[in-house]
């Protein structure tokens, strides 16, 4: 059970180790775009790539739906970015278990979104986890972690195609293992949660340290993105860098050396390195701030 990009490779390496796969479930084809047209998601498009029996429905807690995945008999079941709540009913069926490959370090971040909070909340380290589905939000058993350190400037797509290929090699791991290997409880008192990401979450406060703000647009891109606004109007911060002046006030702008720089808080600054307008195309800082001729007393999002 399955349906982003992410649940991609671990479908792929259930396939390349033998693993009799019974039947594939993903969500149902959405309306995406301008045209509204009906988009595939990744996983529908590997399963019918592999041949796989494929199933998309609406809602997998209906009883006959529960009845077509007791006819299966699967010793277990894989859960990777699904999309749906799974009911008891469900979770009782595989005599091995549901088994989920989760992108955080268990029990920190538990929830939708936690590459993009690993990430904007500065965290230096992350990993993936698989454990056992319960009723709960990301609460069953461990059975298995691998980490990673995150990088510099890394982004949350770039991150979760590492990732992506770390859980499908750990759940492989996992599965071979599953009769004997000890599961083990998670903490509460150590859980965090990844809620899943609006769209006011990407709003900068330049009052926040530079390194803070850059955090944030690296687990933000490519949603809800990292925005100010500049005039009246909304202003995309699409790429970004660290920078070391620290003579600026917050949200103040300055052009120096062909490079836009922006005050932010505790006196350090981000190098703003492609922006983009609300309704225009994207552009360098340095054009940016040519065409906008900026005056010294201007600051971003007033």
């Amino acid at each position: 059970m399955g349906t982003p990009r992410f649940a991609v490779p671990t479908l792929e390496a259930l396939v390349a180790a033998g693993h009799e796969v019974r039947a594939v479930y993903t969500q149902p084809d959405r309306p995406k775009g301008r045209g509204q047209e009906l988009a595939t998601s990744p996983v529908k498009e590997c399963a019918l790539g592999l041949r796989l029996p494929l199933y998309q429905p609406e809602r997998v807690r209906r009883p006959e739906v529960i009845a077509q995945l007791a006819e299966f008999g699967a010793e277990a079941m894989v859960v990777v970015g699904y999309g749906q709540i799974l009911p008891q009913a469900i979770i009782d069926l595989a005599p091995l278990g549901i088994i989920n490959v989760h992108a955080s370090l268990l029990p920190k971040y538990r929830g939708a979104a936690p590459i993009q909070w690993a990430i904007a909340n500065g965290e230096r380290v992350t990993g993936v986890t698989t454990m056992r589905i319960d009723a709960g939000l990301d609460t069953g058993d461990m059975l298995s972690k691998t980490e990673t350190a995150i990088g510099d400037d890394e982004t949350a797509p770039e991150l979760s195609e590492r990732l992506a290929a770390m859980g499908a090699t750990l759940l492989i791991e996992t599965l071979g293992r599953l009769r004997t290997i000890a599961p083990e409880k998670q903490n509460s008192e150590e859980a965090t949660l990844a809620p899943i990401l609006k769209k006011e979450d990407g709003a900068i406060d330049w009052s926040k340290p530079a390194a803070a703000i850059y955090a944030r647009l690296r687990g933000f891109t490519p949603w809800p993105g990292a925005f100010t606004s500049f005039r009246g109007t909304g202003l995309k911060v699409l790429t970004a860098a660290l920078a070391s002046d620290t003579d600026l006030a917050p949200g103040a702008m300055r052009l120096r050396n062909r490079r836009l720089l922006v005050g932010c808080g505790a006196g350090t600054s981000l190098e703003l390195r492609e922006v983009q307008p609300d309704g225009r195309k994207r552009v360098s800082g340095e054009s940016f701030s040519n065409g906008a001729r900026l005056s010294d007393n201007e600051l971003l999002g007033n």
